[in-house]
């Protein structure tokens, strides 16, 4: 599989698996969450993405468990972390409302829980998992360049920010943010024409794409004009929905790093099946309209 070198020691698998829903499934035992992981990296999938939060706290102990039993597994994959967000639950049960916090303390507490439930010695990439409000942007950027110069994190990024959010943390920054993990979808299709798209390659980051199905809306009847004309198009290129609505995002020159979350092996088992899916020009255009409900100007 292609690969997108992030940093100097990082690269990532240009597919990712998403985590978030590991703790839902009915079978989160080790060596359930093992073959999952198998699963990926007999594609090339070697990327794992994960946060603090999924799972209501539990996610990433979960994955850890797993490598736990699993000698050598770890440098096998790559693992993506966020933090920064604090909902009143599991560990911060006690909090009065759900927050961001983007506090130097809160970020080398994150991390060092996150290493723990891990299991590891390092995260691959951090993000910081959304706009803080709140965020000074001088104590945070100084947080992510001390954990880089550290070795306990080897690249950071952010999540869900916008251009000016990204800028002012960048400005005081000595480390790159290297990636923005953004929704970008057919069922959101506005980062390609509100600039988030454009502004993310100017300044040389990799796009990464959560929840590039919709969160299953897509095939839910959400937008029915928009399915119908990606049947037409998926029985004519034979491959399923989902591979065509993943296809679109590869197809970009971006780069979009596509990340796939499911708990059902079988689709897990399939999930490149998209890189096999071409689509010319035109092709991307007769979907991006139908995305956007009408045609170009």
């Amino acid at each position: 599989m292609e690969r997108i070198q992030i940093a100097d020691d990082v690269s990532l698998s240009r597919m990712a698996y998403g985590m978030w829903r590991i703790a839902d499934d009915r079978d989160t035992t080790p060596g359930h969450i093992r073959a999952k992981i198998d699963a990926c990296l007999a594609q090339g999938i070697t990327t794992l993405d994960q946060a603090d939060i999924y799972g209501g706290y539990t996610a990433e102990a979960l994955l850890g468990a797993a490598l736990k039993e699993s000698p050598g597994l770890r440098d096998q994959v790559e693992i993506v972390t966020k933090c920064g967000i604090i909902a009143p639950t599991g560990r911060y049960g006690d909090a009065r409302v759900k927050h961001y916090d983007t506090s130097a303390a809160h970020i080398q507490e994150a991390v060092e829980a996150s290493l723990k439930d891990i299991g590891t010695d390092r995260i691959d990439l951090l993000l910081i998992h959304r706009p803080d409000p709140m965020m000074d942007a001088d104590e945070t950027g100084r947080a992510l360049d001390q954990l880089v110069e550290s070795g306990k994190v080897l690249a950071v990024g952010v999540s869900n920010f916008l251009r000016d959010d990204t800028e002012l943390l960048q400005s005081v920054m000595h480390q790159p943010l290297c990636v923005n993990q953004i929704e970008i979808s057919l069922g959101a299709p506005d980062p390609f024409s509100n600039g988030q798209l454009s502004f993310i390659q100017n300044h040389g980051m990799v796009p990464m794409a959560w929840s590039p199905l919709a969160g299953g809306s897509l095939f839910a009847g959400a937008q029915p004009e928009l399915v119908e004309v990606m049947r037409q198009m998926a029985e004519a290129k034979n491959c399923d929905l989902a591979a065509l609505a993943v296809a679109w995002l590869l197809a970009h020159p971006a780069g979009i790093v596509p990340v796939m979350g499911t708990n059902t092996m079988s689709r897990i088992e399939t999930l490149t099946q998209a890189f096999s899916v071409s689509l010319d020009r035109e092709d991307w255009f007769i979907l991006y309209q139908a995305a956007l409900g009408h045609e170009v100007a």
